[in-house]
């Protein structure tokens, strides 16, 4: 397995910017829902071979994890303050770079995975959004808390980018983002704070995801698939409880252009194979 300092040093070099120039746009819209990828499905190797591995599906669509894009630092304050300088000092012409890579393989880089937690300062929250700009995208998606929140809304304002806030499935932290009450404090802290709607979490934390975007489809901007269960955690689709089918109905018949990133998490053989048997389960759930 790659280490994210070999994805800091392989992803930005791997692709010539010209190799794929003029790279037909890969179409993964099916029956008007448009199906793509969390590219940490695909954590096993570098930035470089994720594009690759995304064409081999053929997925059109991805939210960059930054596990993609940043170098492996040690754990502990060393390896976090060598984290934080990169992140400031990194030119914002390399995140431009980590666009075109994307587009000239035919893939629509919609938006950018970096969970803002309590350690970020405001510095270095304030460089997450010029990354993000730099990326040109206006979806940031983040594995947050109530209170890193807090501190990031004046930045998404600064900014007018999105933050999707990603749910989880732990009940008992009140500053984890699993129950409807926790996205809905978030979405009082600024009017570009959004969801990031993993079906999967929600389900194994109790909830409907059907009825839930039906609720609120106007302030989710993308989803995260995956099936699991409350019992056995994350299972190959169709084997646990998550009404992937449902939800991928629904955003037909209601034509809300919500993208439904695959999220591979469930133990395989191989991620490439195993995401297209996630892919092919969802156009046969919309066949």
């Amino acid at each position: 397995m790659f280490s994210r300092r070999d994805f800091g040093k392989i992803a930005l070099s791997a692709i010539p910017l010209s190799a794929a120039a003029g790279a037909a746009k890969i179409n993964s819209k099916i029956k008007g829902v448009q199906i793509g990828l969390q590219s940490y499905s695909f954590r096993d190797r570098p930035m470089a071979k994720a594009i690759e591995a995304c064409k081999e599906v053929g997925l059109g669509e991805v939210e960059l994890w930054q596990g993609h894009v940043e170098p492996q630092t040690p754990s502990g304050p060393a390896g976090r303050e060598e984290l934080r300088k990169w992140r400031m000092e990194t030119p914002l012409d390399t995140f431009a770079k980590v666009r075109h890579q994307w587009n000239d393989a035919g893939i629509e880089l919609y938006a950018y995975n970096l969970s803002f937690n309590n350690s970020f300062t405001d510095a270095e929250i304030d460089r997450g959004f010029e990354m993000a700009n730099a990326m040109g995208v206006k979806v940031i998606t983040a594995s947050s808390t109530i209170s890193a929140a807090k501190k990031v809304a004046p930045f998404a304002d600064k900014h007018k980018i999105q933050v999707a806030m990603h749910g989880h499935d732990n009940l008992t932290d009140p500053e984890q983002f699993a129950k409807p009450e926790s996205f809905a404090a978030a979405l009082e802290m600024s009017k570009y704070f959004m969801i990031n709607l993993d079906i999967g979490h929600f389900v194994s934390a109790g909830y409907d995801p059907v009825e839930y975007i039906k609720q609120h489809h106007d302030r989710i901007v993308v989803l995260h698939v995956k099936d699991r269960t409350k019992a056995h955690g994350n299972l190959p689709f169709g084997q646990g409880e998550t009404p992937i089918k449902q939800v991928l109905l629904l955003l037909q018949t209601s034509k809300w252009t919500i993208p439904a990133n695959i999220e591979y998490e469930y133990k395989g053989e191989d991620a490439v194979a195993e995401v297209k048997k996630c892919y092919q389960f969802m156009k046969e759930a919309l066949a």
